[in-house]
């Protein structure tokens, strides 16, 4: 078959997917989760992509990027830069026990008339160069109709190790969906059963739809991922095929807002999981 039929027929497959398995995923994957000694380094890739772990779309935004130390103090990101496809960074490891790397955002995200005309609340995406500020809702006037706004909030983070694992950057603060781990993230086996438990405003998840799909997906004709539910508990289980990098992503979407006309709470959490030979 020829390079250009070959090209034609994978188009036509991208576009009869649903639209969750087409849809752009953020990630973030680290050159490593696991380190021994107490003076280590872990370079950190951030993207926007469609393939997992595969740069082709947008980088990830470095501004609001952070680092904890396994005490839970702030540590520091170093040697950040971005490039068209991709974000890349450094962490020196140098104290021992598991550190905390990722974002945390919240913003509200909507639309209103004024006149008949629509406005919209917040921006989607990094902001253009030049482009004017996004309207808040401070900007919505008294006499604005059609109000729809949403809280968005969304953690992406991943966990790496120098020497023993700790446990002190998985506290919670009782706010939006959190991840608090049964089994250590760092200590992953192909073929054994890790457990992850979710908390919603500081209480389990139940029900919660959890999605953990393997990276290479370029190299391969099958998503390969799993769809998982958690228990009543919060807990969900989660046995892997295979060693390799995994991504882990949990959504969740209610009415428990706390901004003044939002009727609807979109919450999302995000990490990459590296799963070792036994």
């Amino acid at each position: 078959m020829h390079s250009l039929a070959r090209r034609l027929l994978a188009a036509a497959a991208l576009l009869s997917l649903p639209a969750t398995l087409s849809a752009h995923r953020m990630w973030l994957l680290p050159s490593g989760t696991v380190f021994s000694g107490t003076d280590s380094w872990v370079t950190v890739d951030a993207a926007v992509s469609n393939d997992l772990f595969f740069f082709d779309h947008q980088p990830g935004r470095l501004e609001n990027m952070k680092v904890w130390q396994p005490d839970g103090t702030a540590g520091q990101l170093q040697n950040g830069a971005t490039g068209r496809y991709r974000s890349v960074f450094d962490v020196r490891l140098d104290k021992p026990g598991t550190w905390k790397i990722g974002s945390q955002n919240a913003a509200v995200m909507g639309s209103f008339k004024v006149g008949g005309v629509e406005k919209r609340i917040g921006r989607r995406g990094p902001p253009l160069p030049g482009a004017p500020a996004p309207l808040t809702v401070a900007d919505i006037p008294a006499n604005a109709t059609d109000v729809k706004l949403t809280e968005v909030a969304g953690r992406n983070e991943i966990f790496v190790t120098a020497g023993a694992p700790t446990t002190t950057v998985f506290a919670t603060t009782g706010k939006g969906l959190e991840f608090a781990p049964v089994t250590h993230p760092d200590e992953l086996v192909a073929g054994q059963a890790a457990r992850f438990r979710f908390l919603v405003d500081g209480r389990p998840a139940a029900g919660l739809k959890i999605s953990v799909i393997p990276g290479g997906k370029r190299y391969r004709d099958a998503e390969g991922g799993m769809e998982l539910t958690t228990g009543a508990d919060g807990v969900v289980a989660v046995t892997w095929p295979t060693a390799g990098m995994y991504w882990l992503n949990a959504n969740l979407t209610d009415a428990k807002t706390t901004t003044p006309r939002a009727t609807e709470r979109r919450l999302s959490y995000t990490t990459t999981l590296e799963v070792l030979t036994p």
